[in-house]
């Protein structure tokens, strides 16, 4: 696992680490499934993935589609999102949530899918069409 930077002031919380491993499958933890850790341990989805990384665990799965898929495609390829309808105006709120660098953070993406109803994954790839780069992973695995 490349080593990545994490905050100076932070350590490990060992009871939040060991349900991170007890939950990860091969040394891997779902997007979906550390959200549901960071829920119910009431902490937020960056302590998860800060004590993923320390604890060696990779997070894998990302819901918005953009890592941990087989052969490093990207997640809306394996579900076939292409073939979802793309909702009026969905373009639109995307270029209006882009940070002043034109990127598109992942909780406003999470926002979108969820105002709009639809996958989250449908906004990274129509995201992905319009050229924009998704940042700010909310458990800060980019």
């Amino acid at each position: 696992m490349k080593e990545k930077k994490r905050p100076v002031n932070f350590t490990p919380d060992t009871a939040l680490a060991a349900v991170i491993r007890a939950c990860s499958k091969e040394e891997k933890l779902a997007c979906a499934q550390a959200f549901d850790i960071a829920k119910e341990a009431h902490v937020t989805p960056l302590a998860i993935g800060l004590n993923a990384d320390a604890s060696g665990i990779h997070l894998d799965h990302c819901q918005l589609g953009l890592f941990g898929y087989p052969g490093h495609t990207k997640g809306w390829q394996v579900a076939k999102i292409a073939d979802h309808p793309v909702p009026d105006g969905l373009a639109a709120a995307i270029q209006s949530a882009l940070d002043p660098e034109g990127r598109l953070p992942c909780a406003r993406a999470w926002q979108i899918a969820a105002d709009f109803s639809i996958p989250k994954m449908l906004v990274s790839y129509v995201a992905d069409q319009l050229g924009v780069r998704i940042v700010q992973c909310q458990l800060g695995a980019f």
